[in-house]
């Protein structure tokens, strides 16, 4: 069985990162798509704010629900575009005491302004996101499209860092702000409050303090929830592909990535070359041989052009020989340039054979 046979036919969760442009969420859906062949039920999430899973599906928009994609294939797929302030809406009710908590928090004229702004709020609601779709029968597997690599790392951190957060003393001290057992601890914190209420005004403070006294008794399924997220990603149900390009630049952040990864006992099962130049059964020799026979002719342009295809291809391979070597075990896939953008379901399907995650017709 192959790397990718392994993704498509046993995994739960499979998480595609990659830097800007090199045909990650072409790959999420195309694998997503090599699932639904299978015969697995596969939901495709793209926590990317760029809307490029949707025009790679050829459909106007994806929101927070799946979105059922049709196609010919005996299983199902669906896609989904994550909306952090609607995750963020949807876990305040699933997390809160009763309704009226819930209607409580949701009515606060602070959270209702930081819900999809606040620094952090996109990462911890991915991580709600997918504990929320993992958890959740109608899916066999689950693939992740994530942002650029260096946004990534913090979406894979997000579980601990949230558990960190509501572990902080500050934030116990300004949930518990009015309560009797803080009450010497807070004459200290209102001076801070007085003067900051003064610097943005007192309503914005006041609805602060009510949004976070408010969260009371919710930390716990948010902490339970993220730590859940983390075990999650960690356990051998769950892949990582990463994907490239045969550039210099990009090795770089690769391995910075699949550095990162190690630190937490992860690795990329598949690495992906995509845009690698198309090889030819000419050598570099025989291509400068070439190019000298053929000076002053008619055919010296395309000679040229011959040579310089090879000698790029040397370069290439040099690069691919620094990616196998990050992980060795890997199964690693190279992908020729294409000579258009795929834009709909036949396209996926089509580069879901090329790169060998489903079978040719």
């Amino acid at each position: 069985m192959t790397g990718w046979e392994a993704l498509t036919h046993h995994q739960r969760v499979v998480v595609c990162c990659g830097t800007g442009g090199v045909g990650k969420t072409t790959t999420s859906a195309a694998l997503a798509i090599a699932a639904a062949q299978a015969g697995r039920r596969a939901v495709v999430l793209t926590i990317d704010p760029a809307k490029r899973l949707a025009d790679a599906f050829g459909v106007e928009g994806l929101g927070n629900d799946p979105q059922p994609i049709e196609g010919p294939w005996s299983g199902t797929l669906a896609a989904a575009m994550l909306d952090a302030e609607a995750t963020f809406d949807d876990a305040v009710r699933r997390h809160a005491n009763d309704a009226e908590q819930a209607e409580q928090i949701l009515a606060n004229r602070f959270y209702r302004n930081v819900a999809g702004t606040l620094s952090g709020t996109q990462d911890y609601m991915a991580v709600e996101k997918l504990a929320e779709l993992a958890s959740d029968d109608r899916w066999d597997l689950i693939v992740v499209d994530t942002p650029p690599t260096r946004d990534a790392l913090t979406f894979l951190d997000a579980p601990q860092v949230l558990a960190r957060l509501l572990d902080n003393p500050i934030y116990r001290l300004v949930t518990g702000s009015r309560r009797g057992v803080l009450q010497v601890a807070n004459r200290a914190a209102n001076a801070v409050v007085s003067q900051l209420g003064r610097v943005v005004g007192a309503s914005v403070v006041d609805d602060a303090i009510a949004f976070f006294q408010g969260f009371e008794g919710m930390e716990e399924g948010f902490r339970d929830r993220a730590l859940a997220t983390a075990q999650l990603l960690s356990q051998p149900s769950t892949s990582f592909v990463l994907i490239t390009s045969p550039r210099a630049d990009t090795v770089d952040e690769a391995k910075a990535f699949a550095d990162a990864l190690a630190e937490n006992n992860l690795h990329p099962d598949v690495i992906v070359v995509n845009r690698t130049i198309p090889r030819t059964s000419v050598d570099y020799e025989r291509a400068l041989t070439l190019e000298a026979q053929l000076v002053g002719t008619a055919q010296a342009p395309v000679a040229a052009a011959l040579r310089d295809l090879t000698e790029s291809a040397i370069g290439e391979d040099a690069v691919l020989t620094q990616l196998a070597a990050l992980r060795p075990d890997a199964t690693l896939v190279t992908v020729p340039l294409q000579a258009t953008d795929i834009h709909d379901v036949e396209g996926l399907a089509a580069f879901a054979r090329h790169i060998g995650a489903a079978p040719p017709d």
